[in-house]
């Protein structure tokens, strides 16, 4: 089956919705969702939103803030585009009638939390705001925007020179094959969180978007940079979701079983200290065989204020009534992706990529609390406002596409399992690194048959199984540039090169993959070179 658009967004989170509702109403405009439309990571985002709202805050604070959580690892020019962009795009919300959460005297309620120097988080229903955004997104859509839901997105459809962009593949439910073509395919498929057994995201949340545009050409980079949430609720042995940061910033604090306040002297902001350093102390206190707790006993009507976590407790049989939530930390956020420019334009023309798929060097080596949403917002403006100054045009299915001569049969021995793959990567490519570890792991993923996956059409592949062989991929393409960076930064943290080298500051990691480079194994035709 073959259908054909003006835009196809694939993927169905703030960034997607944002970007749908702001695209010329003469588009036809197709959103593409592995699941149902409800079940992005924004659907879930407890944390609100970063904006500078208040009179007393300003551009500079947050943009400064913004860098020293992501240990000035940025573009300065993105930044100041998301902080700026990003205030005009919660005005534009609120004036919307966005249910923002109001103090008594109906002014916005802005919250604090971790790294930030002033209070300027916007929330909706408490712990809540990312299904309020995503709500208040869908009731906007015109009606030129069609949602697909349970469509995995698998491979694009590329020109005869594999120089543009013409469409995607996709599987449904039923196994059943479709090709989907329009001029502008745009990926926002989220990050890549489910690579990890703990994790806050949603377990269909594996990079897919990211490895399909690797395959395809594109650049992607800051792959090592992956941000690890200090709070997940842990129970049983598992992580059962996350804690809110906004919870610390109303007052919890993070102890372990005796009492004894975990952050005292580690940070100047104590318990609101950068994720990556509160996520490390609670690591290296489990790691002793401790548990870490939010003590929450003094926020006031806390069921009222986080009913979202009051509900997750409850599910879990722990006591909110106790004051004592356990918690570990988890994959959350990868600060890396898909190289774009300003505008969301890959290498590959006609492939843009916006929200956590996409690397604008916004985040840093780890992202400020709160700002995802905001990067989905922007982003996904700016990108829709690109593409409205194109000429409208629509695809015509018969130009010569590249057509792989051989698809994958009877290799799918080589890829490993979720689990298998989940705990090989969290052993070598988790909090905590070694170049020993990463340099093991790499050469397991070498040995595999990882060549004739990249050279050849993924037709004959199930979703389990093309889910399987994106997750190797960024597990590698993760590994590979933790094993590069020979330093500890932000998120990205080595046991043997345990401090920061002004040698790597301002320098990223770029990995591409072209076909007409491939060599005898992975290791040697994945190209990763680093640029100043």
């Amino acid at each position: 089956m073959t259908r054909q658009a003006n835009v196809i967004i694939i993927g169905g989170g703030v960034a997607a919705l944002q970007m749908a509702r702001h695209l010329r109403l003469q588009y036809h405009v197709m959103i593409l969702t592995k699941t149902s439309i409800r079940e992005s990571n924004s659907y879930y985002a407890q944390g609100g939103i970063a904006a500078v709202i208040d009179k007393e805050d300003s551009f500079t604070a947050h943009a400064n803030d913004t860098y020293s959580a992501g240990r000035y690892h940025h573009s300065v020019q993105e930044v100041q585009c998301l902080v700026e962009e990003g205030a005009l795009a919660v005005k534009e919300l609120l004036s919307e009638g966005f249910p923002a959460d109001k103090s008594a005297n109906g002014e916005i309620s802005l919250g604090l939390e971790g790294a930030h120097g002033a209070k300027r988080i916007v929330h909706a229903g408490g712990d809540a705001t990312g299904r309020h955004t995503v709500e208040h997104l869908l009731k906007s859509l015109p009606e030129n925007v069609e949602i697909i839901e349970h469509e995995m997105a698998a491979e694009i459809i590329l020109s005869s020179d594999r120089s543009a962009c013409c469409g995607v593949k996709t599987i449904g439910k039923d196994g059943t094959c479709k090709n989907y073509f329009a001029q502008h395919i745009v990926m926002a498929t989220g990050g890549a969180g489910a690579l990890y057994p703990f994790t806050s995201n949603q377990q269909t949340l594996i990079g897919d978007g990211i490895a399909m545009a690797f395959r395809a050409g594109a650049e992607v980079a800051d792959m090592e940079f992956m941000q690890f949430h200090p709070t997940l609720l842990f129970s049983q042995g598992e992580t059962k979701g996350l804690v809110s940061e906004a919870v610390r910033g109303d007052g919890g604090v993070l102890v372990n079983e005796a009492g004894k306040r975990l952050m005292e002297g580690v940070h100047p902001l104590k318990d609101l200290a950068p994720r990556h350093i509160t996520a490390y102390e609670i690591y290296k206190a489990r790691a002793r065989g401790e548990e870490v707790y939010i003590d929450i006993r003094k926020i006031r009507r806390f069921k009222e204020k986080y009913p979202t976590i009051t509900a997750l407790c409850r599910r879990n049989g722990l006591s909110i009534e106790e004051g004592l939530l356990p918690v570990a930390p988890g994959s959350h956020f990868l600060m890396g992706g898909i190289v774009v420019d300003t505008y969301g334009r890959t290498k590959v023309k006609g492939l843009y990529a916006i929200g956590e798929t996409a690397c604008t060097g916004v985040h840093g080596a780890n992202r400020l609390a709160s700002n995802s949403l905001l990067e989905g917002l922007v982003y996904g403006k700016r990108t829709a406002h690109f593409i409205n100054h194109s000429p409208v045009v629509v695809p015509l299915e018969d130009q010569p596409l590249f057509k792989y001569e051989e698809q994958i049969n009877g290799k799918t021995s080589s890829l490993l399992s979720k689990e298998v793959l989940q705990q090989s990567t969290m052993a070598a490519a988790g909090m905590i690194r070694t170049g020993s570890a990463l340099k093991h792991h790499l050469q397991m993923l070498e040995a595999l048959d990882m060549k004739d996956f990249m050279q050849k059409g993924i037709d004959d592949l199930s979703a389990d199984e093309a889910e399987r062989l994106f997750m190797q991929i960024n597990s590698y393409l993760i590994s590979r540039a933790a094993w590069l960076r020979t330093e500890s930064r932000g998120a990205h943290i080595r046991s043997d090169y345990s401090e920061e080298d002004r040698n790597w500051s301002g320098k990223q990691i770029i990995q591409t993959i072209h076909a007409t480079q491939i060599r005898r194994s992975f290791y040697e035709w994945n190209q990763a070179r680093v640029h100043a």
